[in-house]
């Protein structure tokens, strides 16, 4: 029995640890990634011009969303699993052996466009479509803790994204790092994709006892859409802190505060540690004392604890940094423990993958995608360097309201649907 569990919990974890590791490694070499594709634009426009490559893959999400979505209320769990991992496995070995500039010219950013498009349409069905297998598998007093363990994968996936860069910075001759150097976590992505289509052949599909919809996407879009556009606000505080403070804080580091690429990797990477076990204790305490009001807890911290946090980032001493990074780790890992649960407890069984992965990528590709283009032009446009909490604090507000109208539902049934589902 153990095996057979920890098998559910290795092949529904894998493919968030790969696409987030993609993911963080992107965010972390933008400024190289930059200057490989946009050679001949000055540093800012480079790393706008990174970033919006990076936004349009996010873009792309929702309708990853869809595709995976009608997959899994239709076909299955594993099977909208299987496409996920394999287009997401495919398109990153590309993007490390895709030529630069100079080789291919315009084709070159042109191709890495559409290879981030690709990654995007992935994601969009991995991240949410996991957590959901994992916690249909659970029993109804381990939901938080099973979701924060599939979401965990994503934080592992980051943590070896920062550590593989921090790494590579540190023991690779600059003109070799921004050669070729960068290029070698990308190359790791086949084999690891491949190893998780492995561990996923002959995993059960979890018990689903209240039918199939025929129509999935047009079920939540004609008899869900005010419940798609609650839990779409509530999941917006996640989506844009994490993409700020795990990707673009990085960046942000280097050129408001002038830290180096090694000690700027070197936080994120003690940052990613310390939010696995948050992620895993925030989801195992919901599952005993409820989640809504640790999420609201959460939401109201980052409201008000924004802008001290940038504050303390802003520093020269180490120390004070890392106090500043932690505390928004304090704040993700808890949103990102526990949300997961809450959005399935929240859905009917019928659409579930569809209105939730919808719901959670909206925000994520949208918001999220679009936070560190954002927060990079609002430093450049009102020369404060702080401005970039000012979007977490609009986000913590949106997501606050929208968890407030929703009942604990805490280890309860299925939540109903309207319409009857079609067998």
């Amino acid at each position: 029995m153990f095996p057979e569990k920890a098998r559910i919990v290795g092949a529904s974890a894998i493919g968030n640890v790969l696409e987030w590791f993609d993911f963080a490694i992107y965010g972390y070499f933008a400024i190289t990634i930059g200057q490989a594709f946009f050679p001949h634009q000055d540093p800012v426009a480079q790393l706008l011009s990174t970033f919006g490559v990076f936004a349009i893959g996010c873009l792309m999400r929702p309708l990853g969303s869809l595709l995976s979505g009608s997959i899994g209320d239709r076909y299955g769990r594993r099977a909208a699993l299987t496409v996920s991992m394999t287009a997401m496995a495919f398109s990153t070995f590309l993007v490390g052996i895709l030529p630069g500039y100079e080789t291919l010219g315009m084709a070159a950013p042109l191709l890495l466009t559409l290879l981030r498009m690709v990654q995007g349409l992935s994601l969009g069905g991995e991240c949410p479509t996991a957590f959901i297998f994992m916690i249909e598998h659970a029993g109804a007093r381990r939901r938080g803790l099973a979701g924060a363990m599939a979401t965990g994968g994503g934080a592992a996936g980051l943590l070896l994204g920062s550590a593989s860069g921090a790494l590579l910075t540190a023991v690779t001759p600059p003109d070799i790092l921004q050669d070729w150097g960068w290029r070698l976590p990308f190359l790791l992505g086949l084999p690891v994709g491949l190893m998780g289509l492995w561990l996923r052949r002959g995993v059960p599909e979890p018990p689903r006892d209240s039918g199939i919809v025929a129509a999935p996407v047009r079920e939540v879009f004609n008899h869900h859409l005010p419940l798609l556009a609650r839990l779409a606000c509530m999941a917006s505080l996640g989506a844009v802190t994490f993409f700020i403070v795990f990707l673009y804080l990085v960046s942000w580091l280097q050129f408001v505060d002038g830290v180096s690429p090694v000690r700027a990797l070197g936080f994120s990477s003690i940052a990613m540690a310390a939010a696995l076990p948050i992620y895993l204790s925030a989801g195992w305490l919901s599952d005993r004392i409820g989640r809504r009001k640790l999420l609201l807890g959460a939401m109201a911290v980052a409201l008000v604890g924004a802008v001290p946090l940038f504050w303390l980032m802003h520093h020269t001493d180490p120390l004070l940094v890392l106090a500043g990074e932690l505390g928004f780790v304090l704040i993700i890992g808890t949103v990102f423990g526990i949300e997961p649960a809450f959005m399935v407890e929240a859905t009917p069984a019928p659409i579930r993958c569809t209105a939730v992965a919808l719901a959670f990528n909206l925000p994520a590709g949208i918001l999220g995608g679009l936070a560190p283009l954002a927060a990079t032009w609002l430093i450049h446009r009102t020369d404060n360097d702080l401005s970039p909490a000012f979007l977490v604090m609009a986000a913590a507000v949106i997501s606050f309201v929208a968890t407030a109208s929703f009942p604990d539902r805490t280890g309860l049934a299925d939540a109903p649907s309207t319409v009857a589902p079609k067998t």
